[in-house]
């Protein structure tokens, strides 16, 4: 018998000894437990416990842990990533509890990020959807079918909110709002967890990456992120708070500096911060041997001093680098490490694995709850949400299924890329193309022609870097052969769908772009297209916010669809035919171009603005001399099939309520996602020109009109120090309500 298992016998006694007085709580009973196994522990096996190396199929980063099984027998390993399948997973279990002298399970962790192997749209298309009840239930089907192949924690949600699209990583994240970044935070903590951790179908989420790493200078991957406390409170803060009061067990340290100390080793933030205002009591892991990379950083000499650092800054557990061992020999040490192997247990207890390590390693869950039908509908129903039509010019969509189609561009017909980026547990070759889809979907009606058309770029070697990861798809003829064939085709058909933009590896992690327009070669295609005359619908598929300032002059429609994960083929066929109106809102504005980046519509006011409604050059105010200011498509912009009125807009006092009332002029039933933003408009320090402080997605019939309500309270109005201290609001307000964060009726009212 293992330590841990007569551990867990005599808590059984513990609890016995209660009956007749009072009963002990959870946590005494987790308390008594911990205790009894720390005290068993060497300090090799406290050590380990913080030890997290990577093994299996898939690996990322710059090294691999080998000789893991004997690691595990020794003690010297708290927990494993990115190893799939339950059986695999149950006899490595098998090995740390059998075969270990504490038999302490293992956490088993992994990549989650928009589904398992059900995939969901990418979590900007997610935060698109201004549905939080979709985020969390993506994250629900996602815990269930990871948890029903061994899976027991997440490294998601990722919280870093950005407005700089030259991250490759936005495409991971809500955008580039506080409010939407953090109500779908905390809807996803939700997701995974649930209220019951018992449960065998619920994980460890994971909030990711603390902090500020969304703000990465130059959209460069990680790079340093500086700034002012006053906007780390205000701007980039709260989503990492909401998953915290969501209950998120766990944190991962971001790469980047703060204030100049990188986050893995900077205790202002992982304990003053984190544990002691905001009372987070979970375990905090770092990122890819990010505990290693301080000496690179320069505030380490070695990896020894660099663990040292990590511990005391608040760190619990080592991502690779595996140099929490350096300090076996330090015994000022141990109260740190006590601490950390402490946390790092109580998420285990919490997960039931000392009742039962087995408890995700159910093979015949997989063959029940893994990419069902049930999931793939919500995952469909999802994908379709979070399109956002950009342009309809002449109500050229929806197309009627009796039409004949030329469907071109790369992205028409490639398997792998429908799911987009960090779908590590994907299994591509079960899912449609677009081609497959929109093939199914005008069955006996019309016709679906199909030509490539072009590669994604000319420059083979930035192909192969957008398309790693087993999403190659570079078409060895020459550019003018497939040209032809596109042109051809094209000839032939009523209207010219266009799939086209990135690859699924052309954003996400170290995908960073310095130019964010159409390809090249997919721009000439486009160019040669339009000369035929034909109609042209652009499908624009990325993973951020590009530049389409030709594409919005010369295309008469443009319907972005992100990445939609598996269903993606049918999810375009049920909007592009109508049988769903788009209601997706762009979670960051796109910008007209590069130069305009970071940008954000919560901008604060310079003493030289141009007046409202101007948007050119104008020498001494706040313009660039080579082109508005403004986004191409702003923040919360995005059309439907139909058109919607918004009239009797009111504020009242006491108690402060917006009321207004939406109706759907069009002919059409649709979602609209109705937007509520405030200014404060006389404060110290000034406050932002415009924020977001609600929304309501709401469904409307044809001719219908719907009253929707806003309550205002001091949290919708109040605002952060620099301190951190909490200022509630006075004075005169503005309140806007509209379809995105451009087009806005606004009133005033006054907080005495």
């Amino acid at each position: 018998m293992t330590a841990t298992k007569q551990i867990l016998a005599s808590v059984a006694v513990f609890s016995l000894c209660f009956i007749g007085c009072t009963r002990p709580s959870d946590e005494q009973k987790m308390n008594h437990f911990i205790d009894s196994v720390m005290s068993e522990m060497t300090l090799t096996e406290k050590l380990g416990q913080m030890n997290l190396p990577v093994t299996g199929n898939i690996v990322t980063g710059q090294a691999q842990s080998s000789d893991i099984a004997q690691q595990i027998r020794e003690g010297r390993v708290g927990g494993l990533f990115n190893l799939k399948g339950a059986q695999a997973i149950r006899e490595v279990q098998r090995i740390a509890v059998e075969e270990s002298r504490m038999g302490i399970p293992l956490l088993f962790g992994m990549d989650v990020i928009h589904g398992y192997e059900t995939v969901f749209p990418i979590p900007l298309a997610i935060a698109a959807t201004f549905d939080t009840e979709a985020a969390e239930c993506m994250a629900r089907v996602s815990a269930k079918e990871a948890s029903a192949d061994g899976i027991c924690w997440t490294f998601s949600p990722m919280a870093d909110v950005c407005s700089d699209a030259r991250w490759g990583r936005i495409s991971e994240g809500f955008g580039e709002d506080p409010y939407l970044s953090s109500m779908m935070a905390a809807a996803m903590v939700r997701g995974y967890q649930t209220d019951n951790l018992a449960d065998s179908t619920s994980i460890m989420s994971c909030i990711k990456h603390f902090a500020l790493y969304g703000a990465v200078e130059g959209g460069l991957e990680y790079n340093n992120a500086e700034m002012s406390r006053y906007r780390m409170y205000n701007d980039y803060f709260p989503p990492y708070r909401a998953a915290v009061e969501a209950g998120a067990m766990s944190a991962m340290a971001s790469f980047n500096t703060v204030e100049g100390v990188p986050a893995t080793c900077n205790h202002w933030l992982l304990t003053d911060l984190l544990r002691e205002d905001w009372g987070f009591n979970g375990m905090v892991v770092s990122d890819y041997t990010a505990v290693q990379e301080l000496i690179k950083h320069g505030v380490a000499a070695d990896k020894r001093e660099a663990a040292r650092l990590s511990l005391e800054a608040g760190l619990d557990m080592d991502m690779v680098s595996e140099g929490f061992f350096l300090l076996e020999d330090d015994k000022t040490m141990l109260p740190l490490v006590n601490k950390a192997c402490r946390r790092i247990l109580e998420a285990k207890y919490r997960l039931g694995l000392f009742d039962n390590p087995y408890k995700y390693c159910n093979p015949d869950r997989v063959a029940k709850e893994v990419f069902t039908g049930q999931n793939r509908d919500e995952a469909r129903r999802i994908a379709r949400e979070s399109f956002v039509l950009l342009k309809n010019e002449n109500e050229l969509l929806p197309l009627k299924k009796n039409a004949t189609i030329a469907l071109i561009g790369p992205l028409a017909d490639t398997r792998p890329n429908m799911s987009g980026t960090w779908a590590v547990a994907a299994t591509p070759w079960r899912y449609k193309t677009l081609k497959e889809g929109l093939t199914e979907a005008v069955q006996g009606k019309g016709k679906v022609l199909y030509a490539k058309g072009c590669n994604l770029t000319y420059d083979a070697q930035l192909e192969a870097n957008a398309t790693m990861f087993g999403r190659e798809m570079r078409d060895s003829r020459s550019a003018e052969e497939m040209r032809r064939e596109a042109l051809s085709i094209a000839r032939k058909a009523d209207v010219i769908v266009a799939a086209m933009g990135e690859s699924s590896e052309y954003s996400g992690e170290c995908a960073c772009r310095t130019n964010l327009d159409m390809p090249d070669s997919q721009h000439d295609l486009l160019v040669a297209l339009k000369k035929t005359g034909k109609p042209i619908v652009l499908l624009n598929f990325s993973g951020r916010p590009v530049v389409l300032n030709w594409e919005s002059e010369n295309l008469p429609a443009i319907l972005q669809v992100w990445f939609g994960g598996s269903e993606t083929g049918d999810a375009v066929a049920d909007v592009l035919f109508g049988d769903y109106s788009p209601s997706g809102k762009l979670p960051a504005a796109f910008p007209r171009s590069v130069g305009q980046l970071p940008m954000t519509y919560r901008h604060y006011n310079t003493g030289r603005p141009l007046p409202n409604g101007q948007d050119t050059f104008s020498k001494f105010l706040s313009s660039y001399i080579d082109s508005p200011t403004t986004p191409l498509y702003p923040f919360g912009y995005g059309l439907s099939y139909t058109t919607f009125e918004y009239s009797h807009f009111t504020v009242s006092s006491s108690p402060a309520v917006v009321t207004l009332t939406v109706t759907n002029t069009g002919s059409i039933d649709a979602d609209e996602v109705v937007q509520m933003y405030i200014r404060d408009i006389v404060s110290m320090p000034a406050r932002p020109v415009k924020e977001l402080r609600g929304w309501q997605r709401i469904h409307l019939k044809a001719g219908e009109s719907k009253k929707v309500k806003f309550s205002i309270d001091e949290e919708t109005l109040g605002f952060y120090n620099a301190d951190g201290e909490w200022q509630k609001p006075e004075g005169e307000f503005e309140i806007m309500v509209g379809g995105n964060s451009c087009n806005v009726e606004s009133l005033k009212f006054n907080v005495e």
